[in-house]
């Protein structure tokens, strides 16, 4: 293992997996990404090197670590004009479902860690989130409004099913009758849906799938650990059963990669019984972008430049534009035209004619107001 003095900047048009940086197959087996360099905020930049001493076909595989994030306040605050919320809570930082194309990925730089292989394998949970959740909604002047959960990583990641962290979140929030707003690709919710039924009927919940391909091949390789395709769907149909509000996004769609399949997704969550659903396009931020590109080069190299140079129509001639109101859809004609094509097969199947609302009339504090004792 080498330590280099970071340089200046990275060389944008060098792809990253021609830097030497990719590791064995072997070793990030069942994972997302191809490498594992060192966060933007690192003053060194670590390369493994064959030294003649270990070969790096001797080092360990990843393997999954959990560590306690002990943090003092769980509702996080936005004020994004381009997303329909303002608050929004993490249970865990990092996911090990390993999607290649995460926006949230970078955010593990944050914590001196590579979004890369990192960002799957080193994962920090929040168990007290729920006790802190209770002790900000019971705060003196909590206004409530609806609250995101998975909007960064997924709440039902594997580790979840151990942890039952979101489990406990949603029992605090329906005994304080507050709204949420979920967002997972996976079965595990599920497990809750007693609880999600019942804050159904009180119009408290809605939940979103993402769904990005039917094509197993291509979602077993882009979403390494997370449910497959007809898991997907399936569970769309259970939570829809159980009478709670359930839409899908098509996210994120991936020009010359997944968006010939915008059609046929719809057609299948129709046909589950959703009745709402929204795309996003691929969003490639900071180490986001060179980790997409490694991976491209890897599994789909006849084509990985043809990808770049679509995404590229679709930012303004940039890997990525940041702009609120472009982020999430794009620009130009490629952008337009995924747009359109989105619209017109809901608009044939029927889709986005409603959609559900909550409420927050049945918002109790879950704790009493603390009474100043009489001093007499």
């Amino acid at each position: 293992m080498s330590a280099l003095q970071r340089p200046p900047a990275p060389l944008p048009s060098v792809p990253a997996g021609e830097l030497g940086t990719a590791v064995g197959r072997e070793r990030r087996r069942g994972r997302g990404t191809v490498s594992n360099a060192s966060g933007r905020y690192e003053p060194l930049a670590r390369v493994a090197f064959d030294d003649g001493w270990q070969g790096l076909d001797d080092l360990p595989p990843f393997k999954t670590s959990v560590t306690v994030d002990s943090t003092r306040k769980i509702i996080a605050r936005n004020d994004s004009p381009d997303i329909s919320f303002d608050r929004s809570i993490n249970p865990y930082r990092g996911c090990e479902h390993g999607c290649i194309y995460c926006f949230a990925r970078p955010t593990h730089a944050y914590l001196g860690l590579s979004p890369g292989l990192d960002f799957e394998s080193k994962l920090f949970i929040k168990p007290n989130a729920p006790e802190l959740l209770e002790r900000e909604l019971s705060a003196p002047g909590y206004v409530p409004r609806i609250i995101a959960i998975g909007t960064n990583t997924d709440p039902y990641q594997p580790i979840e099913r151990r942890h039952k962290i979101m489990r406990g979140i949603l029992e605090v929030l329906d005994r304080a009758g507050h709204p949420v707003g979920i967002v997972t690709k996976s079965a595990l919710i599920l497990r809750d849906l007693d609880i999600l039924a019942r804050m159904a009927r009180r119009d408290l919940v809605k939940v979103a799938i993402s769904v990005t391909t039917l094509d197993a091949t291509l979602a077993r390789t882009m979403e390494p650990r997370a449910p497959t395709p007809p898991r997907r769907l399936e569970t769309l149909r259970q939570l829809i059963l159980a009478g709670v509000p359930t839409s899908v996004l098509v996210a994120p769609v991936i020009p010359a990669l997944n968006d010939a399949e915008i059609e046929r997704i719809l057609e299948a969550v129709a046909s589950a019984g959703v009745r709402n659903a929204g795309y996003v396009l691929l969003r490639l931020p900071l180490e986001v972008r060179d980790l997409f590109r490694e991976w491209l080069i890897e599994h789909y190299p006849d084509r990985y430049r043809h990808v770049f140079k679509l995404v590229r129509d679709t930012r303004g001639g940039k890997d990525y534009d940041s702009t609120f109101g472009k982020r999430m859809i794009g620009s130009g004609p490629i952008a337009w035209m995924i747009g359109r094509r989105f619209e017109v097969a809901c608009e044939r199947l029927g889709l986005n004619k409603t959609s559900a609302k909550t409420t927050t009339e049945h918002f109790r504090p879950p704790r009493p107001p603390a009474r100043q004792l009489d001093l007499f």
